[in-house]
């Protein structure tokens, strides 16, 4: 199993990922050893995800999100909380 996740940033900026163990991912960028990213934008808050069967259709959902424009990313969250 794979996710593809966004994280909230403490400067409000977010942040879009993939893994396999999301547990594990989040652990890492809290405590500034994620992506370069997010390193000096601690703390992190975990405001999405999706599970993905496979690596490839991670990635290219991950490459989807991320073309995305903050207001759709921020719909796309807002979807999420709402089911």
């Amino acid at each position: 199993m794979c996710y593809i996740y966004i994280l909230k940033c403490s400067d409000n900026t977010l942040y879009t990922g993939w893994t396999v163990d999301i547990e594990k991912r989040l652990a890492t960028h809290s405590i500034g050893k994620g992506a370069k990213y997010t390193r000096c934008r601690l703390p992190v808050e975990l405001v999405y995800f999706e599970k993905h069967l496979d690596k490839i259709s991670a990635q290219k959902r991950e490459y989807a999100i991320k073309q995305l424009s903050r207001a759709e990313k921020l719909k796309l969250i807002q979807n999420l909380s709402s089911k």
